[in-house]
């Protein structure tokens, strides 16, 4: 683990921002695409309209999520909405989108089809992790039968029923979010940096599922952090 910290979240978006863009760049230029995670929530948005606003052969670009809620597109609680409303503008308009939903009413019978659009990625040139105070990332939870699964499986997704956060979801795995040559773990205000602390102190991943990035033995995770 590397961590990096910064001032404030202006000049973390800032930073993290060009290095994308470094990374996405030499994706294309070495493989002829590029392939992107990214997280929801309210952390990224910033970040995601510095990326829009930046130059960059954004058709060669594939960006997907790490993990949706099982809801329409157009939900307001819905990534993929977030996604294509903040990061798939201006520029970065062109870039090309792998929605983690389907139209079935559970995303247990969603999964298969998740799984066949996510087979066409490679290997991932940057995955952006989030973390929630109970030291979930992506949607592994703590709480939800489906950790042990999701840990240990070797298919890119599967479906994930929380007991304590709203929604089905559909989670990439550990072995897809792992799939990637730069690992980002992204983390704004000072409440995260005790749960980070926790969570690198233990070693439990089913206590809190971060651990299986922070402590893998062949990812070196970068940690982008700001307290404000």
């Amino acid at each position: 683990m590397q961590f990096h910290r910064f001032e404030n979240s202006a000049a973390l978006n800032s930073n993290f921002a060009k290095r994308l863009i470094d990374l996405l760049e030499a994706g294309i230029a070495e493989r002829g695409h590029a392939y992107l995670a990214v997280s929801g929530g309210r952390t990224p948005q910033a970040l995601f309209s510095h990326l829009a606003g930046t130059e960059l052969p954004w058709s060669k670009v594939t960006i997907t999520l790490a993990d949706d809620r099982w809801l329409a597109p157009d939900a307001k609680d819905s990534n993929e909405r977030l996604v294509k409303s903040v990061l798939l503008q201006d520029k970065a308009s062109a870039a090309h989108f792998i929605s983690l939903v389907t139209t079935d009413e559970r995303a247990e019978d969603g999964a298969d089809a998740i799984n066949k659009r996510l087979a066409v990625i490679p290997t991932f040139d940057a995955v952006i992790l989030g973390m929630g105070e109970d030291g979930h990332t992506a949607s592994l939870f703590p709480c939800s039968q489906e950790l042990a699964e999701g840990l240990t499986i070797a298919q890119d997704a599967l479906a994930v029923n929380p007991t304590t956060a709203p929604y089905q979801r559909m989670s990439l795995s550990k072995q897809r979010l792992l799939n990637t040559r730069h690992l980002f773990l992204h983390l704004v205000g000072a409440g995260k940096l005790p749960v980070l602390n926790q969570a690198v102190a233990g070693d439990d991943v089913m206590q809190m599922p971060i651990r299986a990035f922070l402590h893998h033995p062949c990812v070196d995770i970068q940690v982008m952090f700001a307290s404000e």
